[in-house]
């Protein structure tokens, strides 16, 4: 299993990466607390489902480990054949700033373009662009992105 190290403060923590197709209950409850840390998800979004439907149905789904504990995660939607998003990238905030974020968005690149797939797109959440752009991103021209909400 790939691990990379990262800094702690004055000494270097090993970090795994791997991509899960099937979470158990441990995973999923760690998965739902990354969502809520990000924002993204209030306390009502507590579906175990879901979350498993969700790194089911990803073309990949990549978590960052340290000691057996989730702290991170990316993943990416596609249709198999041409385009995919990576989206759901997020760092739990007692590790940001170590490069497990820049890891991550790499790791889900280098899968991707080996499965063949040669359009990769994300939307940036606000002031996050600048974290994409050293790692090959940058806006597309004469594009917004868009929502239909419900």
């Amino acid at each position: 299993m790939p691990k990379d190290a990262a800094f702690g403060g004055s000494f270097v923590v090993m970090i795994e990466y791997i991509f899960i197709v099937n979470p158990t209950q441990n995973e999923i409850a760690r998965l739902t607390e990354l969502y809520r840390l990000a924002g993204w998800w209030k306390d009502a979004a507590d579906n175990p489902s879901a979350v498993a439907g969700i790194v089911q149905g990803s073309h990949c789904f990549l978590v960052a480990r340290y000691d057996q504990t989730i702290i991170g995660m990316g993943r990416a939607i596609s249709d198999r054949v041409s385009d995919a998003y990576i989206q759901d990238v997020t760092v739990d905030p007692a590790f940001r700033r170590q490069g497990i974020g820049s890891r991550l968005v790499a790791r889900l690149v280098a899968r991707l373009e080996s499965d063949g797939i040669g359009w990769i797109g994300l939307i940036a959440e606000r002031k996050t662009h600048p974290f994409y752009r050293p790692l090959g991103f940058s806006p597309m021209a004469d594009s917004v992105p868009m929502l239909k909400t419900l």
